[in-house]
């Protein structure tokens, strides 16, 4: 797992590991029950604070993304609550599109970039 935080990026770095880590196991480049590096191993191979990593994934924790285990520290392990799932995919969806609106992105292109972003993970 390649992990690089943009440091001019005005996102906090908590939010980039995160993300960073969601589009891996979207993409299966993380697997379910694959254990993650431990909070020390990721913070000094990424140049961040172990505090920041911490809060990252207790994030994909509570969002169910990781199991915590003492033994085997972060291991993967997504929640399979499907409708949370479309609930929260719902709430991001309306976030980004209302921004894409305001901007005047017309509805055809949003769905357009909607399908090509959702080839990207289902070939």
């Amino acid at each position: 797992m390649l992990i690089s935080i943009d440091f001019n990026s005005d996102e906090a770095f908590y939010v980039q590991l995160r993300n960073q880590i969601i589009m891996g196991i979207a993409t299966s480049e993380i697997r379910d029950g694959e254990s993650l590096p431990s909070v020390r191993e990721l913070a000094d191979s990424v140049g961040i604070n172990m505090h920041t990593v911490n809060k990252a994934y207790a994030t994909l924790r509570q969002e169910g993304y990781l199991k915590l285990d003492r033994r085997r520290g972060a291991v993967v392990s997504v929640d399979v609550n499907r409708q949370r799932a479309v609930d929260e995919l719902r709430a991001s969806l309306r976030e980004a599109v209302a921004r894409a609106v305001c901007r005047n992105v017309p509805a055809q292109e949003i769905r357009s970039i909607l399908n090509e972003v959702v080839e990207e993970f289902h070939d």
